[in-house]
């Protein structure tokens, strides 16, 4: 029998890239990099390990030595946005920093929009996330300092960002979702309020109406906090005019 003839035909590994270093050191922050680039360009969806393994160049299964199953991959993933959020400086009132940290949570979903979503409803429950979680509560908790109340506050919050977020990156961002989304002269003829507002909507008005609600959101912290100061004030008062009775 030849040599040819005993050769064994080589089996087809996964492809590299054009770009890539065959041999690259597979790292949970190359992992984490390429994890996002994916979803970047494909959509959250589409995010399987072993698409991933072939970005890498590597076998799926050699993922799972540095991210135990894609769940821990996801949190990575949600962490990275999380940890993006651009802290304001902080000399500045807890009230500014408190805009400031509303208006970073909105850049980053600008920067993620197609992971958007996942951050949108995972419930923060990593280290990164909830210490995220008590810097915004400690916020709030500098201008009203009631439990209860900072704590609807930053609920309130959480629920105006979410959703202002998330309808600018997969909402009013992607156009018509309806199967057969109805035209302007229908919009005209049966909704004329609706016409009228719609210039409102366009995307050129989204910093406006967001730095709206960002004001509406403040205003009730403020208010809250000026009815605890006049607390503070009233009980002051009534406490030294007992000391000037006795």
């Amino acid at each position: 029998m030849s040599a040819s003839a005993s050769t064994p035909t080589p089996t087809p590994g996964p492809r590299r890239r054009a770009g890539t270093p065959a041999a690259a050191a597979l790292t949970r922050e190359r992992i984490l990099q390429a994890a996002l680039d994916l979803v970047a360009e494909d959509g959250l969806a589409r995010l399987s390990t072993r698409r991933l393994g072939q970005r890498l160049c590597c076998e799926a299964m050699s993922i799972y030595h540095h991210y135990p199953n894609k769940h821990h991959l996801l949190d990575a993933m949600v962490d990275h946005v999380v940890a993006s959020f651009e802290a304001p400086p902080p000399g500045l009132p807890p009230l500014e920093r408190l805009r400031r940290s509303m208006h970073a949570f909105r850049a980053a979903a600008h920067r993620f929009p197609a992971l958007f979503p996942l951050v949108a409803v995972h419930r923060l429950n990593t280290p990164t996330g909830v210490r995220w979680i008590e810097s915004i509560l400690t916020l709030v908790q500098d201008v009203v300092s009631d439990p209860e109340k900072a704590a609807r506050h930053f609920r309130t919050i959480g629920y105006f960002l979410t959703g202002a977020a998330l309808d600018e990156t997969s909402g009013y961002a992607r156009g018509p979702s309806a199967a057969d989304p109805v035209d302007n002269a229908f919009v005209v003829r049966e909704c004329p309020r609706l016409a009228a507002a719609s210039r409102y909507f366009d995307a050129s008005q989204w910093d406006a109406t967001f730095e709206l609600g960002v004001q509406t959101m403040l205003d009730a912290v403020q208010r809250d906090a000026a009815a605890e100061s006049a607390t503070r004030s009233t009980l002051d008062a009534a406490r030294k005019k007992i000391r000037r009775g006795r």
